[in-house]
């Protein structure tokens, strides 16, 4: 026998449930994962994502609905999308009190702002007929500090609609310093401010744009981070804390696990990532394939992300994912084994 063997058996710390459990390193709770969110503006009932299946652009009356189920399973937040009619190359949607978004916050606060945080994307590609998350240049390129006027509006309106937690995520230099004095000057110095600081131009945001009926002409690599830096990626991150942000973000959280336990290890601020509509899809799809177990795999990604550095997550699995875990809650309180460290448990054998 060579090394330490027969002494040390590392098995004996993986050789019951309740063993697992009990040195489990990573915990993945409802309260760290967060549902993002579309309501659809003049929707009558939920619209089917075809490229999600299970996720909805909503009615206001089923988004009320939906933010009741995700409060009563203790997620710990929601982040909404507005789903405009119409859009115009200013995006002026965005900043009208009566604007999807703004009236979907309002809701939201009525309805669960005492159980959960309302979160409010910032970004005008929702609402330009172009697509992007600016406004153009007469070259066409976007403007980074005119979007910049725009985004303070923007945040502004959020703020008096009732967010809680104002999300950054157009990848605006100085996005995050304009939000926060205009913020501070309107009076709104308690609302936070989240960053997706690292965010990478992705293959995998495809059916999101589906989710927000996107009219993207072009791509947003002039803004967004090239796959290959990760450096760059740490960069906006000790930017975005420079300036104020309250919460940073790595999105998407799949293909960058590198990027998040990097700016985890030097973030003095919460580090959050999203899970993405392509890891959503690409899981949901194997699963209706009968290929992967839907439910084991989320919850396994999951965990890597939590693993990885995440103190949240934002996920499209956050109420399934989160009704699990609180079944497997109950079921240990009975007295049954069956869960393991937040992986659920699927009455299979392991391979």
């Amino acid at each position: 026998m060579t090394g330490r063997f027969p002494q040390v058996r590392p098995r004996r710390l993986r050789a019951t449930p309740a063993m697992r459990r009990l040195v489990a390193e990573t915990r993945l709770h409802p309260a760290e994962l967060v549902l993002p969110m579309f309501i659809r503006e003049g929707a009558t009932d939920a619209i089917d994502i075809s490229s999600m299946p299970g996720v909805q652009q909503h009615s206001l009356d089923s988004f009320r609905r939906a933010l009741n189920e995700a409060a009563e399973q203790g997620v710990g937040g929601v982040n909404l999308f507005g789903v405009p009619t119409s859009k115009d190359a200013e995006g002026s949607g965005a900043t009208d009190p009566d604007g999807i978004l703004n009236v979907a916050i309002r809701i939201a606060e009525e309805e669960v702002g005492d159980a959960l945080v309302v979160q409010s994307d910032l970004c005008l590609d929702e609402f330009t007929d172009h697509g992007h998350c600016g406004v153009l240049a007469a070259d066409g390129s976007v403007d980074n500090d005119a979007t910049l006027l725009r985004y303070r509006d923007m945040a502004v309106a959020q703020a008096e609609a009732g967010a809680e937690l104002v999300c950054m995520s157009g990848m605006m230099d100085g996005q995050i310093a304009a939000a926060r004095d205009a913020l501070d000057t309107a009076g709104h110095s308690g609302t936070a401010l989240l960053a997706y600081s690292a965010k990478y131009a992705s293959a995998f945001y495809g059916p999101f744009r589906e989710a927000v009926a996107s009219t993207l002409q072009g791509d947003r690599r002039t803004y967004q981070i090239d796959a290959a830096d990760g450096r760059q990626g740490l960069r906006e991150v000790m930017l975005d804390i420079e300036e104020g942000a309250d919460i940073v973000m790595v999105k998407p959280a799949m293909s960058y696990l590198d990027v998040l336990a990097r700016t985890a290890d030097v973030s003095e601020v919460p580090v959050w990532a999203y899970q993405i509509s392509g890891e959503y899809a690409m899981i949901t799809a194997a699963a209706q394939n009968g290929w992967i177990d839907r439910d084991a795999a989320a919850m396994e990604a999951l965990v890597g992300i939590k693993r990885a550095g995440a103190d949240a997550i934002l996920t499209y699995f956050a109420v399934d994912i989160a009704r699990k875990l609180n079944q497997e809650a109950g079921l240990r309180t009975s007295g049954s084994t069956a869960a393991v460290s937040g992986v659920a448990s699927t009455g299979k054998a392991p391979e």
